[in-house]
């Protein structure tokens, strides 16, 4: 596609880092609107995305160098180019909730309001995120000879060139818009708080395994033969959200 957005001079603004910044902007605006609707300190609400930004940008970046750590150690300054593409969302979204649970706790916030809160930005966010996968070609799919199979052209591309390709990256774009109106639509009918975080875990876990099985690129060794390491989290983390929620809905119900 177009790795490249805009060039002047000897300055490049790469698609994939403007999409990435988009998502942020709309991931922030959507959480503090929901902060002031929930009657939440939306300040706060705005400082705890500056922790998580930076968490989730380390923490996939360094999950995408543990797939590659020798191509790294031989060139470590490549570590740093992540408008090359190479974040991992399992490693940002890990990174990041811990980052937001510590914040959460030392500011005596409700950590489950808060993640209901935060869940749908996520969601926006990521959506945003996948389109810049498809300009710059990471995270590109299996080849195939359907309708709308994508073939890459362009030279700096990320993605194999001349070849049709499932567009996977529009796939998980798609994915995340879907389930981001789920979480808007779900928000005002909760029943308990965490309801929609948990429900952002169980419906992506789940998607993620399924959309992996069309992916081509590299993401470290299979495990048990011929599961990538993001089938292997996307079920645990299904399995657990399925346990959460099962966990929350019996002590909401208690009360």
């Amino acid at each position: 596609m177009f790795p490249v957005l805009l060039k002047i001079g000897p300055i490049s603004i790469f698609t994939y880092g403007f999409f990435i910044a988009i998502g942020f902007l709309a991931g922030i605006f959507l959480a503090t609107k929901e902060a002031k609707r929930l009657g939440e300190d939306h300040e706060k609400i705005m400082d705890l995305c500056f922790y998580i930004l930076v968490a989730a940008i380390l923490g996939s970046r360094l999950f995408y160098v543990a797939t590659s750590p020798g191509m790294f150690l031989r060139n470590p300054v490549e570590i740093l180019k992540i408008w090359n593409g190479g974040l991992v969302f399992y490693g940002g979204f890990i990174a990041a909730l811990v980052a937001g649970v510590i914040f959460l706790k030392v500011k005596n916030i409700p950590v489950w309001k808060t993640a209901d809160i935060m869940a749908p930005s996520a969601a926006l966010a990521h959506f945003f995120g996948r389109i810049g996968c498809f300009f710059a070609g990471c995270c590109y799919g299996k080849h195939c000879d359907l309708p709308w199979a994508f073939t890459f052209n362009h030279p700096d591309s990320l993605a194999p060139t001349g070849i049709p390709l499932h567009p996977t990256q529009l796939y998980e774009a798609l994915n995340n818009l879907i389930i981001f109106c789920l979480l808007w639509f779900f928000r005002k009918r909760k029943k308990y708080d965490g309801q929609i975080f948990w429900m952002y875990v169980l419906l992506y876990g789940i998607t993620r395994f399924v959309l992996e099985t069309f992916r081509a690129d590299f993401r470290g060794d299979y495990i048990f033969g011929n599961l990538s390491v993001s089938q292997v989290i996307g079920g645990l983390m299904a399995v657990l959200s399925l346990i959460m929620l099962f966990i929350f809905r019996k002590r909401a119900l208690s009360k």
